[in-house]
């Protein structure tokens, strides 16, 4: 995506806060930007800032502090981590765009109202939607057959399925963790959830700018899931994956607990039980969602799981693995502005339809939620799926 330049920096009007500076800078080190804007070339949503990536840089480093305040550049930051990997100073922008957040929230500058109404919606209902938290197994309902590990619930497991606010709560999405407990339930997976007592991961907040608030659902979740005797922990939500594995560990220990992404966890269940699978003659593409891809390193397993089942021609995009393009769907961006989202899943199904694929499978709730919407929106005749749904569907055609 190549950069663009939408505003010009207005030098003369500016007074200079050379603390603010030192206020964002020692975490992140802008510093030493060298302004060569490759982070403005690769930003999914540059083209809808007021001030590039490589300009807003440019301005904290000159301390105008009103001026970058006044932006809402880094209120559209998918956080994906593009900028990041590419940046040849190796800056830690993702986490700069998260910074100036925290700082906005803690001079209560400019923080639009719905981001404000968000947080307190996570920290008061301890999810995403505010829905009653007592409805997380909602999902469950219209199962042939709820086994044990959703209800009624196991009271000891070694596996927990910690299913996220997304899947919980999101129509749309039902079908990932019905799929994946049905997946558990025909390989003899002992597994238990956490139903009414998992609470939001507090990612959605940590990239809000609203980190702080994320400690007491950090330590309820660990000390929920060492109640049922957990030994491994298995996401469908990378975002709650990227959590537990990175951010956790500010807040409360979580040693002796394996993490895996639901991804993982397949390739590796179809090596040691030797599933028969049927056979899913179709194109497919597969969209690495960026909390699993760029932020966790996981790039084969969801292929090893794609190679695995009979039939399939699949076909990489141009942009796959660590250069994958962000669906649209992170950052909270949809909170701030969701036409800037839907602009970015637009993008992205373009570089879909070019691999002419049917399907286009992720490992995301979230991104098989934008890209259904996308696809929607921009009339796109390709279908969304998720690996797990994938799995489940190819062993119940097994012959």
């Amino acid at each position: 995506m190549a950069e663009t330049e939408t505003r010009s920096i207005d030098l003369a009007s500016q007074s200079f806060d050379r603390s603010f500076l030192e206020a964002v800078d020692p975490a992140v080190l802008l510093r030493s930007c060298i302004q060569c804007g490759t982070c403005s070339a690769t930003c999914p949503t540059a083209y809808a800032m007021d001030y590039s990536p490589r300009q807003l840089w440019r301005m904290v480093n000159l301390g105008m502090r009103e001026q970058v305040l006044s932006s809402r550049t880094f209120w559209l930051c998918t956080t994906c981590k593009a900028c990041q990997v590419r940046c040849p100073r190796g800056i830690d922008l993702m986490d700069a765009m998260i910074t100036l957040k925290e700082y906005a929230f803690g001079k209560d500058v400019n923080v639009p109202e719905g981001m404000k109404a968000f947080g307190d919606t996570i920290t008061a209902n301890y999810n995403i939607s505010g829905d009653d938290n007592e409805n997380r197994q909602i999902w469950s309902q219209n199962l042939p057959r709820v086994p044990l590990g959703v209800e009624p619930r196991r009271k000891q497991a070694e596996v927990l399925y910690f299913i996220g606010c997304v899947s919980s709560f999101y129509p749309r999405t039902y079908s990932i963790p019905q799929a994946l407990v049905q997946v558990m339930e025909r390989t003899d997976t002992e597994f238990t959830t956490l139903g009414r007592d998992e609470w939001c991961c507090g990612y959605p907040l940590h990239i809000a700018g609203q980190g702080d608030r994320m400690a007491e659902m950090a330590r309820h979740n660990v000390e929920q899931a060492r109640a049922v005797g957990v030994k491994k922990v298995v996401f469908t939500c990378p975002s709650c994956y990227y959590a537990w594995a990175h951010l956790y560990p500010e807040y409360t220990d979580v040693s002796g607990i394996k993490l895996e992404h639901a991804a993982e966890f397949l390739a590796a269940l179809l090596v040691e039980k030797s599933l028969k699978l049927g056979r899913f003659e179709e194109v497919v593409t597969y969209h690495d969602p960026c909390d699993l891809g760029r932020k966790s390193g996981v790039y084969d397993a969801p292929r090893e799981v794609l190679d695995a089942i009979p039939g399939i021609e699949f076909r990489e995009m141009s942009a796959c693995r660590e250069d994958a393009m962000c669906c649209g769907g992170g950052g909270d961006v949809e909170v701030a502005d969701a036409d800037v989202t839907m602009g970015v899943a637009g993008e992205r199904l373009a570089q879909v339809q070019a691999t002419d694929a049917k399907y286009v499978l992720s490992a995301c709730q979230q991104c098989k939620r934008t890209l259904q919407e996308g696809a929607r929106q921009h009339k796109i005749r390709v279908r969304p799926l998720d690996l797990t749904e994938l799995v489940w569907k190819s062993l119940q055609d097994a012959i």
